[in-house]
């Protein structure tokens, strides 16, 4: 519900309004086709990894079982290296280098396959953290996504032809005060004449 008076100042007051949110429409429009195209692409690289971890983890499948003689620890999540990108104004996760730890380990008393058991991990990880982070872009970009569509919404549907009709409404009752007095200024006027006429 919109309040406002029945003057001239509420009138402009109102007009403001109403061309502010008729300009910034477009602009808002624009940002959530942005998104949604943003969230679609983000889901679209997140079902590729989920793939690609698929096939990775069914290439490696016949070495799994050789992982019961893995060393747990031997090699750790170092630090996770990231930066933020702006998307339509949204600020999203974007993973730049996963950097890894191996502890020392004799290269004679551990099986052949451990090196390339460690390569297999590492590229595991990166692929389910890349995955991860793209989850969470889609996410963050989705939320934006509902704000923008709402504003949109409370624009077109609610504000733009609320602030119209206050707008109207107050056009009608000046018109309507404007014609009652030029109504009594003439019944004066009449009045007048009509008395000089009987003198």
């Amino acid at each position: 519900m919109i309040k406002f008076q029945y003057n001239k100042t509420s009138l402009q007051n109102l007009d403001k309004q109403l061309k502010m949110r008729v300009r910034a429409l477009p602009t808002i429009k624009n940002k959530e086709s942005a998104l949604r195209s943003e969230v679609k692409k983000a889901k679209e690289v997140a079902d590729e990894f989920d793939s690609k971890l698929e096939s990775t983890l069914e290439a490696i499948n016949n070495m799994l079982q050789l992982y019961d003689e893995y060393t747990p620890g031997i090699l750790a999540v170092k630090d996770v290296n990231m930066s933020v990108k702006k998307i339509a104004g949204v600020r999203t996760p974007v993973l730049d280098h996963v950097e890894y730890e191996v502890k020392d380990f004799s290269l004679f008393n551990t099986p052949g396959w451990l090196l390339d058991g460690i390569q297999h991990i590492k590229q595991v990880v990166d692929i389910a953290l890349e995955r991860e982070f793209y989850v969470r872009k889609m996410e963050l970009l989705d939320k934006a996504r509902k704000k923008t569509t709402q504003k949109v919404n409370l624009y077109e549907k609610v504000q733009i032809p609320g602030f119209q009709e206050a707008i109207r409404k107050i056009k009608r009752f000046l018109e309507d005060e404007e014609n009652l007095s030029k109504s009594a200024q003439k019944i004066v006027k009449n009045r007048k004449e009509g008395e000089q006429n009987e003198m």
